[in-house]
Protein backbone atom coordinates (compact mmCIF):
# COMPACT_ATOMS: atom_id res chain seq x y z
CA UNK A 1 0.00 0.00 0.00
CA UNK A 2 1.81 3.02 -1.47
CA UNK A 3 2.45 5.77 0.22
CA UNK A 4 2.18 9.42 -1.98
CA UNK A 5 6.35 9.33 -1.01
CA UNK A 6 6.22 5.89 -2.98
CA UNK A 7 4.50 6.84 -5.80
CA UNK A 8 6.65 10.11 -6.30
CA UNK A 9 9.76 7.48 -6.13
CA UNK A 10 8.30 5.15 -8.28
CA UNK A 11 7.40 7.99 -11.40
CA UNK A 12 11.00 9.65 -10.58
CA UNK A 13 12.67 6.01 -11.32
CA UNK A 14 10.59 5.57 -14.37
CA UNK A 15 11.57 9.44 -15.76
CA UNK A 16 15.29 8.27 -14.75
CA UNK A 17 14.74 4.91 -17.15
CA UNK A 18 13.19 6.95 -19.42
CA UNK A 19 16.22 9.36 -19.57
CA UNK A 20 18.58 6.12 -20.34
CA UNK A 21 16.42 4.51 -22.95
CA UNK A 22 15.70 1.59 -20.85
CA UNK A 23 12.02 -0.25 -20.58
CA UNK A 24 10.22 -0.07 -17.11
CA UNK A 25 8.93 -3.05 -15.60
CA UNK A 26 6.20 -2.89 -12.62
CA UNK A 27 5.59 -5.70 -10.91
CA UNK A 28 1.70 -4.55 -8.86
CA UNK A 29 0.68 -6.64 -5.70
CA UNK A 30 -1.16 -3.78 -3.41
CA UNK A 31 -4.84 -3.47 -2.46
CA UNK A 32 -4.58 -0.34 -3.24
CA UNK A 33 -2.94 3.14 -2.54
CA UNK A 34 -2.23 3.47 1.26
CA UNK A 35 -6.04 5.05 3.23
CA UNK A 36 -4.37 6.87 6.09
CA UNK A 37 -5.08 10.62 7.07
CA UNK A 38 -1.26 11.31 6.27
CA UNK A 39 -1.35 10.19 2.83
CA UNK A 40 -4.16 12.02 1.96
CA UNK A 41 -2.38 15.00 3.95
CA UNK A 42 0.67 14.78 1.45
CA UNK A 43 -1.61 14.61 -1.33
CA UNK A 44 -2.44 11.01 -2.58
CA UNK A 45 -4.64 11.80 -4.91
CA UNK A 46 -2.30 13.97 -6.68
CA UNK A 47 0.95 11.60 -6.57
CA UNK A 48 -1.65 8.97 -7.79
CA UNK A 49 -3.03 11.12 -10.88
CA UNK A 50 0.35 12.36 -11.61
CA UNK A 51 1.57 8.81 -11.86
CA UNK A 52 -1.32 8.25 -14.17
CA UNK A 53 -0.80 10.98 -16.34
CA UNK A 54 3.18 10.51 -16.83
CA UNK A 55 3.03 7.15 -17.11
CA UNK A 56 0.96 7.56 -20.31
CA UNK A 57 3.73 9.94 -21.96
CA UNK A 58 6.65 7.72 -20.80
CA UNK A 59 8.47 7.10 -24.51
CA UNK A 60 9.94 3.53 -23.39
CA UNK A 61 8.21 0.16 -23.26
CA UNK A 62 6.86 0.03 -20.60
CA UNK A 63 5.51 -3.79 -18.61
CA UNK A 64 3.27 -4.20 -15.67
CA UNK A 65 2.36 -7.54 -14.29
CA UNK A 66 -0.47 -7.93 -11.82
CA UNK A 67 1.33 -10.70 -8.73
CA UNK A 68 -0.94 -10.77 -6.49
CA UNK A 69 -3.37 -8.29 -5.44
CA UNK A 70 -4.04 -5.11 -7.85
CA UNK A 71 -6.41 -3.21 -6.24
CA UNK A 72 -7.83 0.44 -7.07
CA UNK A 73 -5.49 3.47 -8.44
CA UNK A 74 -2.82 2.73 -6.18
CA UNK A 75 -2.78 -0.32 -9.04
CA UNK A 76 -3.80 1.44 -11.60
CA UNK A 77 -0.93 3.93 -11.02
CA UNK A 78 1.58 1.46 -11.65
CA UNK A 79 0.14 -0.08 -14.41
CA UNK A 80 -0.44 2.02 -17.24
CA UNK A 81 1.42 -0.22 -19.53
CA UNK A 82 2.12 -1.21 -22.94
CA UNK A 83 0.77 -4.08 -21.78
CA UNK A 84 -0.70 -5.52 -18.40
CA UNK A 85 -0.30 -8.95 -17.46
CA UNK A 86 -1.53 -10.64 -14.73
CA UNK A 87 -0.04 -14.19 -12.71
CA UNK A 88 -3.20 -16.86 -12.96
CA UNK A 89 -4.44 -16.66 -9.76
CA UNK A 90 -3.63 -12.82 -9.25
CA UNK A 91 -7.38 -9.96 -8.59
CA UNK A 92 -7.02 -6.80 -10.41
CA UNK A 93 -10.09 -4.21 -9.46
CA UNK A 94 -11.40 -1.07 -9.59
CA UNK A 95 -12.13 -1.10 -5.30
CA UNK A 96 -12.41 -3.91 -2.67
CA UNK A 97 -15.59 -6.50 -3.37
CA UNK A 98 -16.45 -5.06 0.18
CA UNK A 99 -16.83 -1.43 -0.94
CA UNK A 100 -18.35 -2.48 -3.77
CA UNK A 101 -21.26 -3.91 -2.27
CA UNK A 102 -21.28 -0.91 0.16
CA UNK A 103 -21.59 1.30 -3.20
CA UNK A 104 -23.75 -0.77 -5.00
CA UNK A 105 -25.94 -2.76 -2.25
CA UNK A 106 -25.22 -0.53 0.84
CA UNK A 107 -24.04 -3.67 2.47
CA UNK A 108 -20.67 -5.15 2.92
CA UNK A 109 -21.14 -8.83 3.55
CA UNK A 110 -22.59 -9.27 -0.15
CA UNK A 111 -18.65 -9.37 -0.88
CA UNK A 112 -19.08 -12.65 -2.45
CA UNK A 113 -21.42 -11.70 -4.70
CA UNK A 114 -19.58 -8.65 -5.69
CA UNK A 115 -16.91 -10.57 -7.04
CA UNK A 116 -19.21 -12.22 -9.55
CA UNK A 117 -19.89 -9.00 -10.72
CA UNK A 118 -16.92 -7.41 -10.58
CA UNK A 119 -14.88 -9.72 -13.21
CA UNK A 120 -11.46 -9.42 -11.07
CA UNK A 121 -9.88 -12.81 -12.50
CA UNK A 122 -7.13 -13.17 -15.12
CA UNK A 123 -9.26 -15.21 -17.26
CA UNK A 124 -12.24 -12.59 -16.85
CA UNK A 125 -10.04 -9.55 -18.10
CA UNK A 126 -8.23 -11.34 -20.31
CA UNK A 127 -11.63 -11.86 -22.06
CA UNK A 128 -12.17 -8.36 -21.61
CA UNK A 129 -9.61 -6.98 -23.37
CA UNK A 130 -8.60 -5.59 -20.03
CA UNK A 131 -4.58 -7.49 -19.95
CA UNK A 132 -2.91 -9.01 -22.89
CA UNK A 133 -1.58 -12.19 -20.86
CA UNK A 134 -2.19 -14.30 -18.34
CA UNK A 135 1.22 -15.81 -16.71
CA UNK A 136 0.15 -19.85 -15.61
CA UNK A 137 0.87 -21.09 -12.54
CA UNK A 138 1.13 -24.64 -12.18
CA UNK A 139 1.15 -24.71 -8.86
CA UNK A 140 0.60 -21.31 -6.78
CA UNK A 141 3.07 -18.50 -6.92
CA UNK A 142 5.35 -20.04 -3.48
CA UNK A 143 8.69 -20.22 -2.93
CA UNK A 144 9.29 -23.59 -4.46
CA UNK A 145 6.95 -22.69 -7.28
CA UNK A 146 8.62 -19.18 -8.14
CA UNK A 147 11.79 -20.16 -10.52
CA UNK A 148 9.37 -21.81 -12.62
CA UNK A 149 7.28 -18.75 -12.79
CA UNK A 150 9.93 -16.33 -13.27
CA UNK A 151 11.36 -18.39 -15.88
CA UNK A 152 8.19 -18.32 -17.81
CA UNK A 153 8.02 -14.31 -16.97
CA UNK A 154 11.23 -13.65 -18.54
CA UNK A 155 10.85 -15.95 -21.64
CA UNK A 156 7.36 -13.78 -22.17
CA UNK A 157 9.47 -10.30 -21.36
CA UNK A 158 12.29 -11.15 -23.62
CA UNK A 159 9.23 -11.42 -26.70
CA UNK A 160 7.55 -8.30 -25.70
CA UNK A 161 10.68 -6.08 -25.34
CA UNK A 162 11.95 -7.72 -28.86
CA UNK A 163 8.51 -6.95 -29.66
CA UNK A 164 9.46 -2.84 -28.73
CA UNK A 165 12.57 -3.10 -30.48
CA UNK A 166 11.30 -1.79 -33.95
CA UNK A 167 9.29 0.96 -32.83
CA UNK A 168 10.33 4.59 -32.16
CA UNK A 169 9.75 6.36 -28.69
CA UNK A 170 6.70 8.31 -30.31
CA UNK A 171 4.88 4.96 -31.14
CA UNK A 172 5.38 3.51 -28.05
CA UNK A 173 4.04 6.18 -26.54
CA UNK A 174 0.78 6.09 -28.68
CA UNK A 175 0.67 2.49 -28.40
CA UNK A 176 0.41 2.79 -24.60
CA UNK A 177 -2.15 5.66 -24.89
CA UNK A 178 -4.56 4.07 -27.98
CA UNK A 179 -4.50 0.93 -25.20
CA UNK A 180 -6.13 3.08 -22.84
CA UNK A 181 -8.50 5.16 -24.93
CA UNK A 182 -10.01 1.42 -26.33
CA UNK A 183 -10.31 -0.52 -22.84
Amino acid sequence: MASPDGYRKSLRLMKQAEKFNRPIICFVDTPGAYPGMEAEERGQGEAIARNLYEMSTLKVPVLSIIIGQGGSGGALALAVGNEVWMLENATYSILSPEGFASIIWKDASRADEAVKLMKVTAQELYELGVIERIICEDEPAEEESLEEIARIIDKHMREFFHSCADKTPEEIMQQRQKRFREI
